[in-house]
């Protein structure tokens, strides 16, 4: 009986070890008898789960594309932008495409050079009803930062201003001097904290320099007109980069 068994049992362990061999042998080995791995294909689902991603991406930048094509062409056909002016009253003007504030530019007497760093528009203040005369319920606000000085050993006179669509105001008003060390000036007390007649004379010596009320109404003339531009110059960016 045992050697009956030991008889059996010969055919299953020979059977196993043909398997396993013919196993071994639908590999390839490289030159250096390392077993090369082959992965398996990717099931039909998967290829199809792809395949139905990929359409649906591709559908929704397509959509994406028509809405920044039809932006441009109404902006372009209803509200295009004016070619930016080169001077806004006695200053001349540095626009930066692409960033969010332009340059000014100009000159008091014979030894005052003016620079002045405008913001887009940076705020606003809601409109009171009684004192809506325009179809807007809010005040847009530009910030600037008018530098005045008298050549390269003076001190810097600084105005930190704010300009409203008829109106210019001061907020802050302090020195700065040129090559100091780094770390922050004393700015001085809040402007409205001052003497009257020490903020009505201020005043009026940025108003001699042509910093005013009617500087103000251009600022935002021109920060409306280059709000216009910069969106166009954003949305062709955008077209751009989904039509690659």
């Amino acid at each position: 009986m045992a050697w009956l068994l030991r008889v059996r049992r010969t055919p299953l362990i020979s059977s196993a070890i043909s398997h396993a061999k013919t196993l071994i042998s639908q590999h390839h080995l490289n030159n250096n008898n390392a077993l090369i791995y082959r992965p398996f294909a990717p099931k039909p689902v998967c290829r199809i789960r792809n395949y139905i991603a990929e359409m649906h991406k591709t559908a929704f930048e397509g959509n994406m594309l028509r809405m920044i094509r039809r932006e441009i062409q109404y902006e372009m056909e209803y509200t295009p932008p004016n070619e930016p002016v080169a001077e806004l009253s006695s200053f001349t003007v540095e626009d930066r495409p692409g960033e969010q504030w332009i340059r000014l530019r100009g000159k008091y007497g014979d030894n005052e050079d003016i620079k002045i760093e405008v913001t887009m528009f940076d705020g606003s203040i809601p409109i009171s009803k009684s004192n809506q005369n325009t179809g807007a319920d809010f005040k847009l606000h530009i910030s600037l930062i008018v530098d005045i000085s008298k050549g390269e050993d003076c001190d810097v006179l600084q105005f930190i201003c704010s300009a409203w669509p008829d109106s210019m105001a001061i907020e802050k008003v302090f020195t700065l001097k040129r090559n100091a060390l780094p770390g922050p000036p004393y700015v001085g007390p809040d402007f409205k904290e001052l003497d009257d007649e020490l903020q009505a004379s201020l005043q009026e010596f940025l108003e001699e320099r042509g910093i005013d009320e009617d500087l103000a109404i251009s600022l935002h003339e021109y920060m409306l007109n280059k709000d216009k531009t910069e969106l166009l110059g954003w949305l062709e960016k955008v077209k751009s980069f989904l039509e690659r």
